[in-house]
């Protein structure tokens, strides 16, 4: 087997470890688009792509699914609600919140680590071929504008939106390479004409 480690089999690394959590909580929605985890970075979130970084992930998920508002000022500030999922799902949190992210570091508990350790050892080689092969881009090599400006989005995220009503950001050429499916209806997120336009 080879080493090198494309995007898409990363994505389908992260959507076996996103369905080893749901055979522990299974109210936890399919995890629409794993792609849009590779690369992405948050200060609020962790910046690294880990087991870790997915499990905080699906507290989100769960929160969204029972409808609970688990975090304020535009997501950065994660609050006790975030916190009570956070530890349904094996992770933990020093007692006082952080000033502008609350609740958001949290770590694995021992008893999550033993629970998910294959997952984890999984995960971890897929994550470190994929940076591997990801690492072989030369001085010669061009990028874009994400990369030169440190930004690991790949590009301008815009509003897409399914018929219920929801929506996403997230960035056009992602969303060209496959649907994302939102978990409310079932149908996929479209970018709105207008906004297409703008974002070509």
């Amino acid at each position: 087997m080879s080493t090198t480690q494309t995007p898409p089999v990363l994505a389908a690394e992260l959507a076996q470890a996103w369905a080893d959590i749901q055979r522990y909580h299974p109210e936890l929605p399919d995890l629409a688009a794993p792609e849009s985890l590779i690369g992405e970075s948050s200060s609020a979130c962790g910046h690294e792509l880990s087991f870790e970084r997915l499990l905080h992930e699906a507290v989100h998920g769960i929160a969204a699914a029972r409808g609970v508002r688990d975090t304020s000022r535009a997501g950065r500030y994660h609050n006790r609600r975030f916190l009570a999922i956070a530890e349904e799902l094996g992770l933990d949190h020093p007692d006082e919140p952080h000033p502008s992210s609350g609740f958001s570091l949290v770590s694995l508990t021992p008893e999550a680590k033993r629970r998910y350790r294959p997952t984890i050892e999984r995960l971890q080689r897929a994550l470190k071929a994929h940076s591997a092969a990801t690492a072989g881009d030369t001085a010669r090599s061009f990028r874009g504008p994400a990369a030169r400006h440190g930004s690991s989005g790949g590009g301008v995220r815009v509003k897409a939106v399914c018929d219920c009503g929801r929506n996403v950001r997230v960035v056009p050429s992602v969303l060209a390479q496959a649907p994302i499916v939102c978990g409310g209806c079932g149908k996929p997120f479209r970018i709105p004409e207008g906004v297409a336009a703008a974002a070509g």
